[in-house]
């Protein structure tokens, strides 16, 4: 957009638009070599037997470096409740017992409706095997002194490699599966799938709104400044899932997590229905809260003592460990044996 302008009339919708995907990621992977088959496992990360998705670390057969692979059942869909997915003649059950009235079985339906969703990040660093490994969790009440103090200087050495996110921003990378763009560089953004998402099934509805101004890292940067931001987030973003998903703004929850995933500001989109990992107060806090406490004080967030969630694996785990802000599990169980 070359004269700079943020109106709607300039915004460029791009659902319907195709683009071809690069051969390679920006790691120099190319990524349609990797197959299932060829990943030797050495452990499992995770097991979540509530969300049914696991995580496995390994290596791919004759390629360097280590691999993670994310398996998770996809939920049902609708559309395929009927005679022509679960309820087919090519579905099979196999039965556990009978008593009565009452029958439990394993259902083996048609192959096309089977899928199980998969990630692989590869190469994957510590910080991804961290991030992915099923670990203690602690709540950290982070006042501003102690976000200049530690978690500042923490982001500036430990933050996760930004670059695919500047791929989206830049149009280089997952143009297909693009939503909406605004391309204004002060208030637009980027609207797509968030990677836990199918990009297809309504009822677990999950987007991800990524701002363009780079400069902004999380919710301890915003101020007044960049309500305009927001509001342009929130309002042309709940327009774009209305158009593409049928899904109105009353059914959606649009949050930030404190602290976020990456370091780049980005909103999350997902269906009331649907019960996100990363929902819960210690990490979520609702886009139209986030607006309303800067119009009521500027510098809010600058000012405010906040919550965030910390596992034992992280980095910054240990800062605020040796600083005496926390204690790891294993030595409450000793205290508590005491």
């Amino acid at each position: 957009m070359s004269d700079g302008k943020c109106q709607s009339d300039v915004i460029e919708p791009l659902c319907a638009k195709k683009f071809k995907k690069d051969d390679q990621n920006e790691n120099g992977v190319n990524e349609s070599q990797l197959q299932l088959r060829d990943f030797i496992l050495s452990k499992i990360l995770n097991n979540n037997t509530n969300r049914k998705i696991v995580c496995a670390l390994g290596n791919f057969k004759d390629k360097s470096g280590v691999a993670l692979v994310i398996l998770e059942k996809n939920a049902f869909k609708e559309e395929e409740l009927n005679e022509k997915g679960y309820f087919s003649e090519d579905s099979e059950l196999r039965t556990f017992f009978q008593n009565d009235i009452y029958g439990n079985y394993v259902c083996f339906p048609n192959s096309s409706i089977n899928g199980v969703k998969t990630t692989i990040i590869y190469p994957a660093t510590e910080k991804h095997i961290a991030k992915y490994s099923q670990q203690e969790v602690h709540i950290i009440l982070e006042t501003p002194q102690l976000y200049q103090k530690y978690t500042l200087s923490h982001l500036a050495k430990e933050q996760f490699n930004l670059q695919w996110v500047y791929n989206i921003l830049e149009g280089k990378s997952e143009q297909d599966r693009v939503v909406y763009d605004n391309k204004c560089e002060k208030e637009g953004f980027v609207l797509l799938p968030d990677l836990k998402w199918d990009g297809l099934t309504k009822e677990t509805l999950y987007l991800l709104a990524i701002v363009r101004q780079r400069e902004i890292k999380s919710l301890r940067d915003l101020n007044e400044g960049h309500l305009p931001l927001l509001k342009r987030v929130r309002d042309e973003g709940k327009k774009a899932i209305l158009d593409k998903y049928n899904v109105p703004g009353s059914q959606l929850r649009i949050y930030l997590h404190y602290q976020p995933s990456f370091y780049h500001l980005h909103i999350h989109f997902t269906y009331l229905k649907h019960e996100a990992p990363g929902i819960y107060a210690e990490k979520s806090h609702l886009l139209d809260a986030v607006i309303d406490n800067i119009e009521m004080m500027n510098d809010y967030y600058q000012k405010a003592t906040l919550p965030f969630t910390i596992r034992e694996m992280d980095t910054l785990f240990n800062v605020y460990e040796t600083n005496g802000y926390i204690k790891r599990i294993k030595e409450n169980i000793e205290l508590i044996d005491k």
